[in-house]
């Protein structure tokens, strides 16, 4: 069994792979204030409850954009199961057949997008992460990463709306039946989910016409079911794009020696 974990600044998305699919996926708030027991004892809870065995996890792979977090829950992971994550970073990342744009600054999370459509797709593609971040990011079909777009995510606009104006509030993330905004809540929804639409359809025409060559798109993250007017738009729609590329890299790069 190979165990990912994807420390992402909302939440930490937690997979379990075996037998060639992914038996079990997680998620746990991401809160860099809470001690290492609070991880230590939900991640427990959550094999007990699947009746998993620690001992049969073979590998981990970690990627985290949240420093704060990375050594509370690598700690973890070694007191837990004994075994030294393989954390994403530039050493993990001249070991792939790949090349890293800006190593040092990139996020991991979408290096392994990156590499999850490198490795699966082998054509050049943008992956639009629909997460915090609404993030685009171009790997070329011999694996050069090309470069990263990345704006305020939607839930992230719609919390900057309402924690910045007296009179607007945090509403539902879902497509309004009109783009003429009747209420606070639909105008809200159809300002920013007609408006991300829009968005996202520019970014990627712009990528593409830049590129001047056949390029997929593909879309993940937890929030990329919302705009549902985008679905047909997208070659690809992967929820789990992000934990398949931290496996793919776990499968080509050998794990630490055991924690001692």
């Amino acid at each position: 069994m190979i165990l990912v974990f994807d420390i992402g600044n909302s939440d930490i998305t937690i997979g379990l792979w075996k037998d060639n699919t992914w038996q079990h996926t997680w998620r746990i708030p991401s809160r860099p204030n809470q001690p290492e027991l609070f991880y230590g004892v939900r991640l427990r809870d959550e094999f007990l409850a699947a009746r998993l065995a620690i001992t049969d996890v073979e590998q981990i792979v970690m990627s985290s954009v949240v420093p704060p977090l990375t050594e509370k829950v690598r700690q973890v992971l070694k007191t837990l199961f004994g075994k030294e994550p393989l954390l994403l970073g530039p050493r993990v990342y001249e070991q792939l057949p790949m090349e890293i744009l800006n190593p040092y600054e990139i996020g991991s999370d979408l290096v392994a997008n990156a590499a999850a459509c490198y490795f699966k797709y082998g054509k050049t593609s943008i992956v639009v992460d629909f997460g915090t971040a609404l993030t685009f990011t171009t790997v070329s079909g011999t694996g050069k990463i090309l470069g990263v777009s990345i704006v305020p995510g939607l839930r992230t606009a719609i919390k900057a709306l309402s924690q910045n104006t007296a009179k607007l509030f945090d509403v539902p993330l879902e497509m309004p039946q009109s783009a003429l905004g009747i209420s606070t809540v639909t105008a809200i929804q159809s300002g920013l989910v007609i408006g991300y639409d829009g968005l996202v359809r520019q970014m990627v025409s712009a990528i593409r016409q830049e590129l001047n060559t056949d390029t997929i798109a593909v879309a993940t993250g937890g929030l990329s079911f919302v705009i549902t007017s985008l679905r047909p738009f997208f070659d690809v729609v992967d929820p789990q794009l992000t934990l398949d590329g931290l496996r793919l890299i776990g499968e080509r790069i050998r794990p630490e020696s055991p924690a001692r």
